[in-house]
C-alpha cells in the first residue's frame, strides 16, 4: 500500500515540478502576493491631501495650519483664495480634506471667545473620511488646550482643580496600531487557501482531461491510495509555501511571531484538511481545468469576504454570520493572528482548533468518498 502511495507521490511531484508555469505558481506567486498585498492592504491613513482657506491671515491661523502639517497626517497641497475654489477642489477630488478659517479667528482667541473653523471631508471613502475627521478633532483639541494653558496666569493654573480624571491609553500586542501587523498574517492565510485549493482541484481534473485517469484506474492502485498519492504532495507544497511566506512576513515586514511555530503548523494542517477537501470536491464536479478554476474562484471570494479578513464578522447580517461557521478561513485567521501577535496557546485557541478539525474531517471525508465513488 505505502509503496503504491509513494510511487504515486513521486509521479505527482515530477508532473508538477517539470512544468515551469507550475513552479512559478508554487514558489514565486505566493511571495509576490504577500509582498504586494502586505504593502497594499492597509487601513492606515497618512498624508491626507488637504487644502486650507485662511481668510484671517494671522499668526494664530498660520499656527493652526502648521499644527495640521506637523502632525504628519495632513499634507497641505493647495491654498485657495475663496470658498468656491475650496469646494471645487473637493468636487474634483484634488483634495480629501478642506479647512476654512474665517476672518476674526485671532481676535476671538485674544478676547477669550469661542471660535470655529470648518473642516470639510470627502466621504466617498468612509474609512478615510472617518479617520481624517478624528485626526482633525484631535489636532484642533490639542491646539485649543495649548492656547488655554498659555492664556492662564500662574495663579489660575495653581487654583485649577487637580482631581480631574486623566486618560492614559495603551494598546497591547500592537503598540503602534499598525494595520500591517493585523493584515499580513491574514494575507498569509488567504494565500495558503488559494494555493492549496488551486493545486488540488486543477491537478486531479487534469488527469481526467488529458485521459490518464483511465490508465490509473486499471493499475493495481486502490481509490483511497490514489487520493492520498494525489493530495499528499500538495499538502507538502502548501506547508513549504507557508514556511516561506511566514519568513517573508517576519523578516521582510517585521511582523512579530510571539507564539509557538509548531502550534501554528499544527493549525495549518487542520486548515489544509478543509481546503484540500474543498479542492477534491471541486475536482469531482468539474470536467475540465477551466471549470475547476472557475469553481475555485467561486468558493475563494465568498470564503475571503465571509472570514473576518476584511470586515468584522460581528458587523455582518445574522444570516451571513451563521454562514461563516462553515468557512475554514474564519477559524484559521483567529489562530494565525493570535499566535503571531498575542502568543496564544492551545488553552485559549482550542475552540478554533476543535472547529477547524471537525470541519476539515467532514469536508475531506465527504469529498474523498465522492471522489472514490466517481472512479469506482
Amino acid at each position: 500500500m505505502w509503496e503504491r502511495i509513494y510511487r504515486m507521490m513521486i509521479k505527482e511531484f515530477i508532473q508538477v515540478l517539470r512544468d515551469p508555469r507550475m513552479r512559478f505558481l508554487i514558489f514565486v506567486t505566493p511571495v509576490v502576493q504577500l509582498i504586494v498585498f502586505g504593502f497594499a492592504v492597509t487601513t492606515d491613513v497618512e498624508h491626507i491631501k488637504t487644502a486650507v482657506l485662511d481668510m484671517d491671515r494671522s499668526a494664530e491661523s498660520r499656527a493652526l495650519a502648521d499644527q495640521f502639517t506637523s502632525s504628519g497626517y495632513f499634507d497641505i497641497i493647495a491654498r485657495p483664495e475663496s470658498p468656491d475654489a475650496l469646494g471645487e477642489l473637493l468636487d474634483r477630488t484634488v483634495v480629501v480634506a478642506a479647512i476654512q478659517i474665517d476672518r476674526g479667528f485671532a481676535d476671538d482667541l485674544a478676547a477669550g471667545r469661542q471660535t470655529e473653523i470648518q473642516v470639510l471631508i470627502d466621504g466617498t471613502d468612509s474609512n478615510t473620511g472617518t479617520v481624517a475627521m478624528d485626526y482633525a478633532q484631535r489636532i484642533t483639541g490639542a491646539f485649543s488646550r495649548k492656547r488655554l494653558d498659555a492664556s492662564m496666569t500662574q495663579q489660575e493654573q495653581a487654583a485649577a482643580p487637580s482631581g480631574l480624571v486623566e486618560l492614559r491609553s495603551r494598546a497591547w500586542y500592537n503598540p503602534d496600531l499598525k494595520s500591517r501587523y493585523y493584515n499580513v498574517p491574514g494575507v498569509v492565510a488567504v494565500i495558503l487557501l488559494m494555493t492549496s485549493l488551486l493545486l488540488t482541484s486543477m491537478a486531479i481534473v487534469r488527469e481526467r482531461e488529458i485521459g490518464t485517469m483511465e490508465q490509473l484506474m486499471v493499475t493495481p492502485i486502490r481509490p483511497m491510495e490514489l487520493i492520498l498519492g494525489k493530495t499528499l504532495p500538495f499538502v507538502m507544497i502548501s506547508y513549504l509555501d507557508l514556511v516561506v511566506v511566514m519568513l517573508v512576513a517576519v523578516y521582510g515586514f517585521g511582523i512579530p511571531i510571539r507564539g509557538s511555530g509548531l502550534l501554528l503548523l499544527f493549525g495549518a494542517g487542520l486548515y489544509l484538511m478543509s481546503t484540500i477537501g474543498v479542492g477534491l470536491f471541486i475536482s469531482t464536479v468539474s470536467k475540465t481545468q477551466q471549470q475547476a478554476l472557475m469553481a475555485s474562484f467561486f468558493f475563494f471570494l465568498p470564503a475571503t469576504l465571509l472570514s473576518g479578513f476584511m470586515f468584522p464578522i460581528e458587523n455582518m447580517p445574522t444570516l451571513a454570520q451563521w454562514i461563516t461557521y462553515i468557512n475554514p478561513l474564519r477559524y484559521f485567521l483567529v489562530i494565525i493572528r493570535d499566535v503571531f501577535l498575542k502568543g496564544s496557546g492551545m488553552d485559549l485557541l482550542w475552540p478554533q482548533f476543535l472547529a477547524q478539525g471537525a470541519l476539515g474531517l467532514i469536508l475531506l471525508t465527504g469529498s474523498a468518498l465522492r471522489f472514490r465513488k466517481r472512479i469506482d
